[in-house]
This record gives structure tokens, sequence and C-alpha cells, in this order.
């Protein structure tokens, strides 16, 4: 039996984006399922990759010379090691599961409370979103900037691939992504998750990184920094290609500024959801569709080193298999 997913060019987000002639995408049940799967894997290798380098470099690049470990087992071996480097996967799996379970009309409040209660690791606006809602602030004013300081932080950005893997070959809707993302972010932060579940369900039919960040980008309001942010990458890269060092010092001198991280606004740390979003776009460009150079590129570029290779090998994997 072969699966006919439509793909619907609209946009997350309704806000000016005119909608694309609908065209079908052909997938048996094991294309998809493989897909899917890739999607998956690709992000737990990305994470665990990243995690001897995570916010180790915040204000360079690592260095060629510098090798970045990998083993047999490693994934386990971090696993056992720290836990709450993989809530790039753990925040995933508690939204996957309330849709599972409640249906994918589940409200918000249902939503928000899994997650707000679950029993794990969070930080920055996860934690920051998981506390006003145990006190009565439910969302989305549970992820807005009036009562979350870290709202523009990456946090959905690195938990929101579940929503394009969940419908592939389908941009994701407003509703999916706004009932999860508005409970920990708002602003740019929400344009982070959002821009990442379109990578992934872009990635179901496009196969050129520029095709994928092009239609990823799309959906995301051209006014906002954070479009600016990715488009200035992709406009660097068509006319410099060849060294991601050279837009990496770009990114530096125009975006490297986080002001709304209450840890990183007086330090070089820089957990803000564009600059961290422009380095998986990076990566992907000048990885050239290589899944090892790409995860490699996301590493090296440092900041959250873990959760950007964890993006970028989500999005590269389930496009070859």
């Amino acid at each position: 039996m072969r699966k006919i997913i439509t793909i619907c060019i609209i946009g997350l987000f309704a806000l000016n984006v005119q909608a694309q002639p609908v065209k079908t995408l052909k997938l048996s049940d094991k294309e998809l399922l493989d897909k899917i799967k890739g999607g998956w894997a690709g992000q737990t290798i990305g994470v665990v990759f990243g995690a001897p380098t995570e916010f180790k470099f915040t204000g360079t690049y690592i260095q060629d010379y510098q090798p970045i470990p990998w083993a047999e087992g490693y994934v386990k071996y971090w696993w056992e090691k720290k836990p709450g480097l993989f809530d790039d996967i753990y925040n995933d799996c508690t939204f996957v599961e309330a849709f599972d379970e409640l249906g994918l009309d589940c409200s918000q409040e249902e939503l928000a409370k899994r997650f707000a209660f679950a029993d794990y690791h969070l930080a920055h606006a996860n934690q920051a979103g998981r506390y006003n809602i145990r006190q009565g602030i439910m969302p989305p004013a549970s992820g807005h900037w009036l009562n979350n300081p870290h709202a523009d932080d990456l946090d959905f950005q690195i938990e929101a691939d579940f929503i394009g893997l969940m419908a592939p070959a389908m941009l994701p809707e407003l509703d999916i992504a706004s009932r999860v993302g508005h409970i920990m972010n708002s602003g740019d932060g929400f344009y982070g998750g959002a821009f990442v579940a379109a990578l992934y369900s872009s990635a179901f039919y496009e196969k050129s990184p520029e095709a994928i960040l092009k239609t990823a980008i799309s959906v995301i309001p051209e006014e906002s920094t954070f479009h600016q942010c990715i488009q200035d990458v992709i406009n660097f890269h068509s006319l410099h290609p060849d060294n991601w060092k050279d837009c990496w010092y770009f990114l530096q001198e125009k975006w490297n500024c986080d002001v709304g991280c209450p840890k990183g606004v007086f330090l070089n740390f820089n957990i803000d959801a564009k600059l961290n979003s422009a380095f998986v776009a990076l990566a992907m460009l000048y990885g050239k569709g290589d899944f090892t150079n790409s995860v490699d590129i996301a590493t090296r570029c440092g900041q959250d080193s873990d959760c950007n290779p964890s993006t970028v090998g989500g999005t590269r994997r389930h496009v070859w298999v």
C-alpha cells in the first residue's frame, strides 16, 4: 500500500504567507517509517556528538585540530553520565505521548500540565514556563516575555522536531505549534521552534539544504529579527559558499547579542534562538548535504553545540533514508 501525503505550503502562521499550489508526494508505509525513524536517530546522534562541547565554546568556534570524540556505546555512556543532556529528546517524547493518549485535538492546558509536572530536569525558558504553570500562570502567559524572561531562548526550538515528524511533508499548522510553543516561549523563541518543525516537515520532500531552509524560513514573518537572521545566513552563503568560518564571523559581528536570557546578558553565553538557529542553517548549507560534515560544523560553531547538531542531524538523516 502507498500513502499519498498532501503537501500544504500554507505556513504555520497565516501571516501574509501566500498559499502555494498543492503538490503530492507518494511514500510507502516502509519509506515513511524509515524517514521518521531516521529523524529520531539523527537527532539523538547529533545531541550525543556535541555532548562534550556544550556551552564550552561560547566566544569562539572549535578549531579543526581539536578532535570531537565518538565511540561505540557513546549514547548509553552519555545517558548514564548526564541524562539532562537529552532534553532535546525527552521533552519531545512528553508531547508525543500526550498527543497519542489524548488525541491531536488535546488542549493547550492538558499539554502544559503534562510538561510542567514531568519528572525530569529543565532549564531556561522551559524551567520558567514550568514554574509559571505550577503557580497557576497558564499558557500562553507562561511563555510570554512579561512572565518569562527566557522567552527568546531556544527551548521550543530544541523540542519542536516531533511536530515536523508528526506532519511529514505538511508544514505544521499554527494550531499545533502554538499549543506547544507558547507553553515556554514567545517572540523569536517561538519562531525558532516553528522554524525547526518546518525544517523537519519540508525535509520529507525537499532534498537540498538550500531548498529545505528556504521553505522553512518562508513560514516565519519577514519583519521578525529571527527571519532576518536566517535570511542573512542564506544570503551570505550564496556569496561566500566555501568557508563556513567566514559566515561564523559575520554572525558574531551582527547577531551575537543575547539581551533576553538573564544569564546571557552579561556573558558571552548565548542561548538566543536566532543565533543558534543561524548555526543550524550555516551547518546545513556549508555541510553540503553530508551528514557527518553538517553535524561536525554545527558542533564546531559553539554555543549550544549539542542541541544545534541534534537539529541538523535529525533534519539531514531523514532526508536520506
